[in-house]
């Protein structure tokens, strides 16, 4: 019997939906070196922002970490089209 599909993309971010460039989720492709997401300690108060279904599954985008460490509350979701919330290219 087929499993059912995940209902989160790991190459997403569980948080605003970007991506989440981690190296490790990126599908057919083998890892150079450590991902960043491996250098960056995550707070346990964002990572109790992630929906249980995508724990240890999906990795949070460097913007919501960055956000996270300025003090916001919660990342602000982002556009559909796949661009930065902030701008940023």
């Amino acid at each position: 019997m087929p499993q059912p599909l995940p209902d989160f993309d790991p190459c997403r971010c569980p948080l605003c939906g970007q991506p989440n460039v981690c190296a490790m989720a990126s599908p057919g492709q083998v890892p150079a070196g450590p991902c960043w997401c491996t250098q960056v300690n995550f707070s346990a108060d964002l990572l109790a922002q992630v929906p249980e279904a995508a724990r240890n599954r999906a990795c949070i985008c460097a913007a919501c970490v960055a956000a996270s460490m300025a003090g916001s509350c919660r990342p602000t979701p982002g556009p559909a089209s796949g661009n930065d919330p902030d701008g940023a290219a």
